[in-house]
């Protein structure tokens, strides 16, 4: 195990969890023990779980499959989408609509809407509109980018999605769960690694450690995708 990808981890401060009274016990196999009233993540387990997860992502993509990327949480935003963009996959960063994955007609009516928004100035109708009612239809169009850009060409389901903060995303993860769609998971000291596929378990609210656990995930795919 490479000590420059240790300290990178520990830099990024990947190992520090939640505050001890925060924990929940299903995690104890993955913590060293506190500092401070901090647990501690086990480093050495979550570099397995990456390169177990990136290998796994990987063969999804060298098959032509797709990946969601989720992630709507502030620290995380960014790197959601520099993740999906640079493994040219889909991603949610702004706010997970329910039904994504599980009605997935209604959000594609939704990107409809999205697209007819961005045609306004072709529509006839255009020149007669007030300004007052182009206000109101490119403030709904700026809402719907926000959350639709990062799944505008999804027209089928994901074959799997990469989530950040499994306890906050817990809508993304029932719905993946119900359709048997792998997840892939950033899994904090405060959530139940049992219920992902693939946990990674890591600081999910620092932005540098997110970045950092991204960043090492994606690398086999990047290499794959080229």
């Amino acid at each position: 195990m490479s000590n420059e990808l240790i300290t990178e981890l520990v830099e990024a401060g990947v190992h520090f969890g939640h505050q001890s009274r925060k924990w929940n016990p299903k995690m104890r196999s993955y913590l060293l023990g506190e500092k401070h009233n901090v647990h501690l993540i086990d480093l050495e387990q979550t570099i397995e779980q990456i390169d177990t997860a990136g290998k796994f992502l990987a063969d999804l993509v060298s098959k032509n499959k797709k990946i969601l990327f989720v992630g709507c949480k502030r620290q995380a935003q960014d790197a959601v989408r520099e993740a999906a963009e640079a493994t040219n996959q889909f991603y949610i960063n702004h706010r997970w609509l329910g039904g994504t994955l599980t009605n997935s007609e209604t959000v594609r009516r939704s990107v409809g809407r999205m697209e007819s928004l961005e045609n306004l100035e072709k529509s006839p109708d255009f020149k007669k509109m007030s300004k007052k009612e182009l206000a109101s239809l490119n403030r709904e169009k700026g809402k719907l980018r926000l959350r639709l850009s990062g799944i505008r060409k999804m027209a089928n389901l994901p074959d799997a999605v990469v989530i950040v903060d499994s306890a906050r995303e817990y809508n993304a993860i029932n719905e993946a769960r119900k359709l048997r769609i792998p997840i892939v998971a950033m899994v904090d000291s405060n959530a139940d690694p049992d219920i992902i596929d693939y946990p990674i378990v890591s600081n999910d609210d620092a932005i540098r450690s997110i970045r950092v656990v991204l960043k090492k995930l994606i690398e086999p795919v990047v290499a794959v995708a080229r």
